[in-house]
């Protein structure tokens, strides 16, 4: 592997962890939002 293909390598992989914590903050938002609307949570 020369130089610019482990360059591309740590670019996307860098890529990826950025958007596997993108998919989680969106996933946890969406289980949010469907429990407030299920009505899981009483207003104080």
């Amino acid at each position: 592997m020369d130089a610019s293909e482990a360059k591309r390598l740590k670019d996307l992989e860098d890529e990826n962890r950025k958007l596997k914590r993108l998919v989680a903050d969106l996933s946890l938002d969406n289980v949010a939002l469907k429990d407030a609307l299920s009505g899981k949570y009483n207003r104080p």
